[in-house]
């Protein structure tokens, strides 16, 4: 006898095998149990998810001599008959195969006459947006009154391209997407069934890339299964039989991106080529590690939205801690347009290394606006290292390679001295008015020269100044105002203080600098401020 699939031979018989879809297994049991079994059903949902199986079902089930809690018995003459095909009550019909107008006249020529055996007669039409718009309004009567013996069950992938009279005359059922539990919760039942024992990881792997079909994931569960024959169903092999990379390939890639490593990615790519793996799904499954990757940057509470091992979490928070937001925004933009122009491409790889080297090279994507945060990144990147210099427009070709590939750090500004920072403080009007928004709020502060020759901002107590100044880039800021007004380095501290007397006397009153329409003057002056 020829081998039956898995998805096949394990289809459910009755409402207590099907996983994932509780609110329609509650709403079709409580109707069988009542007698109120509606004459048009609508059921719709994404591929694998039990469109197909429910209807067998309810078709069994309303025809059952002994209907049980969970539907049909499975062991009458009426079941068994449904079950094998033979039973002249249920019709089921390929609409993508069977789309005309005639076909629909046969339905309705038959729908006419009451069944021989059992109770109802029951239509079942899969893929039923394929039926032509003559087909639609020739069932459009039939569907809205059939006779008490009639039952429609139509099934659709695309529930949109029906006709709204189609809608208006059935019970709709939208079937979700089964999640990754309930899928490895199924197949292990299965291979329990088969005799096998399976990795979890290896199991969990599989029920992701299903996403969300249960029959996909057992006809690839089916495929894992004939290439490791005998033992343990492994992560590895499955991964090797499903032409599949581990998550610390894409880890690699991620950070040659991040460090501008063009070589060190196509060497990647070259390997991954090397091994027979399949490109699309490559790609596909490298745009699902920088969406897990955008989650942890958007907010770490979204972890718990990953399915990942735990081992694999810790390197995918480090390499979320490497990048912005926005530059892994454009990365998966890159390859999700990818993904669509390989699928028929003839030189995938050509492809996929363009992409990869347009992430690691952004300066290349001149009219991509989204590239301009990378290009700008890396310039800030340069400009702090002091790695970067200029030449003339008369340079030879050879000259400005060797001048580009040269490393020339910016030199050091002088340490300011105390003269410096007392006339910084008297000009501290200036200072305040050369400040942006960010560090705007000194205006708040007492500028103070220590004994220790350096200067003091202080802010009040309770002033929440202090705290937002004292980080890097507010630091960096002020001391490039500070060395604009000095030409020197100014050595500078952030502190608050519950002293009053700080705030008192000195060379400037700073409670007055903020005032508008005035013009600040020292303390010691006899004039305090003039209007301007």
């Amino acid at each position: 006898m020829s081998y039956t699939a898995l998805y096949r031979k394990f289809r459910p018989t009755d409402l207590s095998q099907v996983r994932g879809q509780d609110h329609i297994v509650t709403t079709l049991r409580n109707q069988l149990a009542s007698g109120r079994v509606g004459h048009a059903y609508l059921f719709t949902g994404t591929r694998g998810t039990g469109k197909t199986s429910i209807a067998k079902i309810m078709a069994r089930a309303v025809n059952c001599e002994h209907p049980t809690e969970n539907g049909p018995c499975g062991e009458c003459d009426s079941c068994r008959s449904i079950a094998d095909g033979s039973s002249l009550n249920v019709y089921e019909i390929d609409a993508a195969s069977n789309n005309g107008v005639d076909n629909v006249r046969v339905i309705i020529e038959g729908v006419n006459y009451r069944p021989t055996l059992g109770k109802y007669k029951v239509y079942i039409i899969d893929e039923v947006h394929m039926l032509s718009d003559s087909a639609f309004n020739a069932l459009l009567k039939t569907l809205e009154e059939p006779p008490e013996w009639a039952i429609f069950i139509l099934a659709t992938t695309e529930v949109h391209k029906l006709p709204a009279t189609i809608l208006s005359r059935c019970q709709r059922y939208d079937f979700k997407r089964i999640g990754i539990d309930t899928i490895c919760s199924r197949m292990q039942e299965l291979m329990e069934a088969e005799g096998r024992s399976a990795d979890e990881k290896a199991l969990r792997y599989i029920a992701r890339k299903a996403d969300g079909s249960m029959r996909d994931a057992l006809s690839l569960l089916d495929q894992a299964i004939a290439f490791q024959s005998e033992g343990e169903l492994s992560y590895d092999k499955t991964l090797e039989v499903l032409g599949a990379v581990d998550t610390e390939v894409f880890s690699r890639l991620f950070r040659g991106i991040i460090n501008r490593d063009t070589l060190g990615c196509v060497g990647i790519i070259d390997e991954m080529a090397s091994q027979g793996k399949e490109l699309t799904q490559f790609v596909t499954d490298f745009v699902w590690y920088l969406r897990n990757i955008m989650l942890i940057i958007a907010s770490p509470d979204t972890a718990s939205m990953i399915d990942i091992s735990t081992e694999n979490m810790v390197r995918l928070r480090e390499d979320a801690g490497m990048s912005e937001l926005d530059s892994v925004i454009r990365y998966i933009r890159v390859f999700s347009e990818l993904i669509s122009q390989i699928r028929y491409a003839s030189q995938k790889r050509v492809h996929v290394e363009i992409a990869f080297i347009r992430c690691c090279e952004p300066r290349m994507a001149i009219k991509d606006p989204e590239s301009l945060t990378d290009r700008v990144a890396a310039l800030e990147k340069r400009i702090e290292e002091g790695n970067f210099v200029s030449f003339s427009g008369q340079a030879s070709g050879a000259d400005k390679e060797t001048v580009i590939r040269s490393d020339v750090k910016m030199p050091e500004a002088p340490k300011a001295l105390p003269d410096d920072i007392r006339k910084l403080i008297e000009n501290w009007p200036k200072v305040i008015s050369d400040c942006g928004n960010d560090t705007a709020m000194i205006r708040n502060c007492k500028p103070v020269l220590s004994d220790e020759g350096q200067l003091v901002l202080y802010f009040p107590a309770n002033d929440m100044a202090a705290r937002l100044l004292n980080n890097e880039a507010q630091h960096r800021e002020l001391s490039e105002i500070f060395e604009n007004h000095t030409g020197s380095s100014v050595d500078f501290v952030i502190k608050n203080t519950e002293s009053d007397e700080i705030f008192e006397g000195g060379l400037y009153d700073l409670r007055n600098i903020v005032k508008p329409g005035t013009v600040n003057v020292p303390i010691d002056t006899e004039e305090n401020t003039e209007e301007i």
